[in-house]
């Protein structure tokens, strides 16, 4: 067995769900949150504070690893986690991604896309046959379809081009996915249009993938927007499967996102808040730049149980920042890295209780409070 979910319970209020997602690396309560460790890590982190984080799926990007050591070197290793030291499971993105998002010059054929190196400008090329195959070597528990992920806006005709090619990619990229101990997921796109991500979502369920995801979120639409993208496609993918919403941290749109269907997430907003010196709260984010913290001799919040909260001091993190010192960023990133799974455990309660929606509410409201939107 390499992916199996099991749907435990629906919310009577919604479509939330709470299940539980067995892999090779052990088994998971969802709606789960995924911290994002680019190179081979969540950035400054070891994998044992993650474990004391909560954390149960991490990602790794195929983009970065290909380039930089290269799938030889990690598969030599056994695989991904041998070369970084994490035994739970592993999730590793197709690289599509990167290649739309950090090149400026780029040529998308139907065989790939054709581009340039963010780091030497040297020319590559990215295929879906070459993205699976680098992830096959890296020997993550699931992995992702190669697909273009359009900018937000784009016109009807270019998106519709885009699904279908999207969709031919997911068809040549299973095909010749070798490794039968990792799962593999589709991935809808579709932008802002229903009928696309309908169609979309319906073609992908046809070739028969172990999860699906939704793409093109986060890529610069409002909130409702984006709210929009996920009502259009979740009522049709099957319910024995994973949902993935692709590129979504805030904590508001994770349970927003949840209402609707969703299990699993992945984002770099904790720890990219956290080396610019902020914290998430359940009173909105704070700057811990900020004067006021100067000589505030709290945590970051008093009942939280993560590591930093226990033994530091709002004023001592922002001497750290403010001095450019390391640790502030990793203490800070271990902090927001809790905060996400323990509004993960949040949200599983309440989806039991059958009262997400209420939830929903309550913490909306204590969001607005008065430390919110401190970030600079």
């Amino acid at each position: 067995m390499k992916l199996k979910y099991e749907l435990i319970h629906k919310d009577k209020n919604g479509n939330a769900r709470y299940g539980i997602l067995h892999t090779l690396h052990g088994s998971y309560e969802t709606p789960i949150f995924m911290p994002v460790g680019t190179q081979a890590t969540v950035k400054m982190l070891t994998p044992e504070e993650l474990k004391n984080c909560k954390c149960g799926i991490i990602l790794a990007n195929t983009y970065h690893l290909w380039l930089r050591p290269g799938e030889d070197i990690i598969n030599k290793h056994g695989g991904l986690h041998q070369f970084m030291n994490y035994d739970g499971p592993i999730l590793t993105d197709s690289g599509g991604f990167q290649v739309f998002s950090l090149s400026n010059i780029r040529d998308i054929m139907e065989e790939g896309v054709s581009f340039k190196s963010h780091l030497d400008g040297s020319t590559l090329f990215l295929s879906p046959e070459k993205s699976i195959n680098i992830q096959n070597k890296l020997n993550a528990d699931i992995i992702m379809s190669f697909d273009e992920c359009p900018p937000y806006p784009v016109s009807y005709e270019y998106m519709k081009e885009s699904v279908e090619r999207t969709l031919r990619w997911a068809q040549r990229g299973k095909e010749v996915h070798q490794n039968d101990k990792q799962a593999i997921f589709g991935i809808v796109q579709g932008g802002e249009f229903a009928d696309l991500r309908k169609y979309s979502a319906i073609e992908t369920v046809k070739l028969d993938f172990d999860g699906y995801s939704i793409g093109g979120v986060s890529v610069g639409e409002d909130h409702i927007t984006k709210y929009k993208m996920i009502d259009y496609a979740v009522p049709y993918l099957p319910e024995d499967k994973p949902r993935y919403l692709m590129g979504v941290g805030d904590p508001v749109d994770i349970i927003e996102a949840v209402i609707r269907g969703i299990d699993m997430f992945d984002c770099v907003l904790p720890t990219r808040l956290a080396r610019h010196g902020n914290a998430l709260t359940n009173y909105g984010r704070i700057n811990l730049k900020n004067a006021k913290y100067k000589d505030d001799l709290n945590p970051i919040e008093p009942d939280c149980d993560c590591y930093t909260c226990q033994n530091y001091t709002k004023s001592y993190i922002r001497h750290l920042i403010n001095v450019n010192e390391t640790l502030g960023g990793r203490l800070l990133s271990i902090h927001n890295i809790r905060f996400l799974t323990h509004l993960m455990e949040e949200i599983r309660t309440q989806i039991k209780n059958n009262n997400l929606l209420t939830f929903k509410e309550e913490f909306i409201n204590k969001q607005k409070g008065e430390n919110n939107n401190e970030m600079s």
